[in-house]
């Protein structure tokens, strides 16, 4: 924060100056130090944007909105999203970003020093990191699983795969599209409930979710220790461990993140491949007709609770609010256009969204257009092709009049076939449905994937596609759990010194006990288990963390007061509409969406989530039973318990503080002197440098002291000394009748950086012992 001494520094009339670099006569390499300074400096904070806003793509833009958006019947959905994005999307996100640039400590200290007994915020935002890093890293899992299918010259999912028995079964993948029944059989082996197979493990998942914690695992412990350089102040003493081969960088006092640059080079390189997706899905038969069903909104779909539980929750978890990241990004971020960025971020995530489910609503309107009898043409077609090519005998050849049958008596034709050529049939047959889909083929979190898939299968040399594209979705999965990651090491590494110690035992903990929570996500009902976690557990917990944090700064601490301390920091007012939105919009619509989340988790018909029938060889809707609902309540209370264990923790030590010695910090702390006369806010020009020495020796005060004191402390202390003494005596009682007088003891006793402001604490500290000299 801005102290008093460096604005009278400027306000100061320029005198003669010793040094060259201060009289204006720079040496060239000065000049080349200044200007290498100022280009990092704005690569770094363009580094910061980007990373925020690959960071907030990562989360939620590629998987879970596309799906969310079918589920909700596409234009309502948008057009909800698009409304509390607005309302307190940015507001919030704006409010995350500022604190982090204000205080400049982790999400762990910002809440201790802002409103300490509501410290347990921090520790709740782990808690739900832990979640989340459990269930994102299965996604990286199933990309890892494509990608590795990928390598082949013939795409699996182009086709059925060949079946090894006789039974009803063998023609479920002509049911549907194979994209879909590679997804659920082949890359799941998904049960049929959420209570069915979640005692067996599936292989390949298992080795998938164990590289990707190996390689977050080596990460941490390579590429980690450099930006956990961000988490102490930026200074180029503390870099020097981090770069020391790279004395450029430390010149700038920053030293860039390898993860931060791998997730850049990753959304760019998605962005490449998406449009080139985009381009050759607008060719296909029925994109107008399904972009037009994507936009068309229904108002009365508007009066469903679980639209707007959906699209609120999506809008918490899609910016990342709640987690601390924004936090962690902003606290070493530079720049103070936080309104700007915060709106790009939020702008950036729509449009990439929009963009995605462009992609896959086309390409559902292409399989709904080559499902049914259009589908049985297309298959009598390729067979008898590969009949004359030779491939198939001509005892595969279909009847002539099969055309002219519904599409059943083509599945009943393939199932007396002879065993010998059922398999090559079903393997040959082109990828569309036999059966005609009249509802919508796909409402899962798999959505994104099987649309994908098909997406690719329509290029020459769909391999390099496919290898592209999930490559580019590994990295960026593996780079969006890092900054998650990163938002559990950097807290619990500042606040506990055995951790400070030992930073790869942080490390090995965390992804052994990643790895293994992760495990239950690789059975055969894992899929469901995820969607559990997805569409209720962690928009519930986000919400209410974001609605405590916005309670403790604009009602606890005061959206007014921090909007004085802000000016105090910046130079220049908050704009006071985010001051109104903190506390009359935003807070009751997160008390809205907490109550829809309790009504729709313990209403009378209870939720339900997409299972896959693999005798219908289609998805259905299956319901959450009861027990299953109660595992959500004991995580959400798991979670949200470090919130109220807090103020009684730092009630207990203060009332065993008090009782032991009530003197202590009184006897030993003396509150410094300051002048009588207040400052007037907002004044943009406070005093010269010349008033403030006047005034400071007709008062007996040593100027520097009053020059170290930030515009909060003179504003808020500006007291007469009579006053002063006699609110002091008041602080004396060695009796404590209520909490509230306890916790005013407590405040009185405190050192002087903590009545001053939080954003204090961290410039006064520095000069601690020099002031207290001065003072004496």
């Amino acid at each position: 924060m801005e102290s008093l001494e460096e604005i009278s520094e400027e306000e100061a009339p320029k005198g003669p100056r010793t040094s060259s670099f201060l009289s204006g006569k720079l040496t060239a390499k000065e000049i080349l130090a200044t200007k290498t300074q100022n280009y990092f400096a704005e690569t770094k904070r363009t580094e910061d944007i980007l990373m925020q806003v690959a960071f907030s793509i990562g989360l939620g833009s590629i998987w879970r909105f596309p799906y969310l958006c079918q589920r909700n019947g596409g234009g309502s959905f948008i057009l909800m999203y698009f409304f509390m994005l607005l309302s307190f999307g940015i507001p919030l996100l704006y409010m995350e970003m500022i604190m982090g640039h204000w205080l400049r400590v982790d999400n762990i200290r910002v809440w201790k020093q802002l409103v300490p007994w509501l410290g347990g915020i921090g520790y709740a935002s782990i808690l739900v990191c832990i979640l989340m890093s459990l269930y994102n890293s299965v996604i990286i899992t199933w990309s890892l699983s494509y990608l590795a299918n990928s390598f082949d010259n013939s795409l699996p999912w182009n086709q059925c795969p060949l079946v090894k028995t006789t039974n009803v079964t063998d023609l479920s993948c002509l049911r549907t599209v194979s994209h879909q029944y590679f997804w659920y059989h082949t890359t799941l082996s998904a049960s049929g409930h959420i209570e069915e197979g979640v005692d067996a493990l599936v292989l390949h998942l298992t080795l998938g979710i164990f590289a990707a914690w190996f390689l977050l695992f080596l990460t941490m412990i390579t590429g980690l220790k450099i930006s956990m350089q961000a988490c102490r102040p930026v200074l180029p003493v503390m870099l020097a461990s981090a770069c020391p081969s790279s004395p450029l960088l430390l010149t700038s006092g920053f030293c860039l993140d390898p993860p931060g640059q791998i997730l850049i080079f990753s959304v760019f390189l998605l962005y490449i491949v998406l449009l080139c997706f985009l381009i050759r899905s607008l060719f296909l038969e029925g994109a107008v007709a399904s972009l037009r069903r994507m936009v068309t909104t229904e108002l009365s779909s508007w009066a469903s609770l679980d639209l707007w539980r959906q699209a609120g929750g999506h809008v918490v978890y899609s910016l990342g609010l709640g987690l601390g990241t924004t936090i962690n990004f902003s606290s070493k971020a530079g720049g103070n256009s936080y309104i700007q960025v915060a709106s790009l971020v939020a702008l950036v995530n729509l449009v990439t969204s929009l963009l995605l489910t462009s992609i896959i609503f086309i390409v559902l309107e292409f399989w709904a257009t080559t499902s049914g009898h259009t589908c049985v043409e297309k298959s009598v077609s390729k067979l008898i092709s590969l009949i004359k090519k030779g491939v198939l005998p001509q005892d595969a050849k279909p009847p002539e009049d099969i055309l002219l049958l519904p599409a059943l008596d083509y599945l009943d034709w393939i199932s007396n076939l002879p065993q010998h050529l059922q398999y090559p049939v079903i393997h040959f047959s082109p990828s569309c449905s036999i059966m005609t889909q009249k509802d919508k083929f796909m409402e899962g979190p798999g959505l994104a994937f099987a649309a994908f898939s098909q997406a690719i299968s329509l290029f020459p040399g769909a391999s390099l596609w496919a290898i592209l594209f999930f490559l580019a979705l590994v990295i960026m999965g593996l780079s969006t759990l890092m900054s998650i990651l990163e938002g559990i090491v950097c807290p619990l590494q500042t606040s506990f010194s055995l951790f400070r110690r030992y930073p790869k035992l942080l490390s090995v903990l965390i992804c052994l006990g990643g790895f293994l929570g992760s495990l239950v996500f690789t059975s055969h009902a894992g899929s469901y288990i995820m969607s559990l976690f997805d569409d209720c557990l962690v928009p519930l917990t986000l919400i209410v963390i974001v609605a405590f944090q916005n309670v403790a700064l604009a009602w606890i601490y005061g959206a007014r007061r921090f909007r004085e301390e802000m000016f105090s920091k910046l130079g220049h007012l908050l704009w006071s509409f985010f001051t109104f939105l903190w506390r009359y919009v935003t807070l009751p619509g997160l008390l809205a969406l907490f109550t829809i989340c309790l009504t729709q988790l313990h209403r009378r018909v209870p939720s339900y989530y997409i299972a896959w029938n693999s005798s219908m060889s289609q998805e259905v809707k299956q319901p959450y039973l009861q027990s299953t609902l109660s595992w959500v309540t004991f995580l959400s209370i798991l979670t949200f318990l470090p919130i109220p264990v807090q103020p009684l923790h730092h009630w207990w030590h203060l009332e065993d503080h008090i009782a032991s010695d009530p003197f202590e910090k009184l006897q030993s702390k003396k509150m410094p002197l300051v002048p009588p006369k207040s400052l007037q806010y907002p004044r943009h020009q406070l005093v010269t440098s010349q008033k403030t020495d006047t005034e400071c020796s007709s008062r007996k005060v040593n100027p520097p002291l009053i020059r170290r004191l930030n515009l909060s402390s003179l504003w808020r202390f500006s007291l007469p000394l009579s006053e002063y003494n006699q609110s002091s005596s008041w602080f004396s009682l060695p009796v404590i009748s209520s909490l509230t007088s306890a916790l005013s003891m407590r405040n009185a006793s405190t050192p002087v950086s903590r009545q001053v402001s939080p954003a204090s604490v961290t410039i006064d500290n520095s000069d601690k012992s020099r002031e207290t000299q001065e003072e004496n």
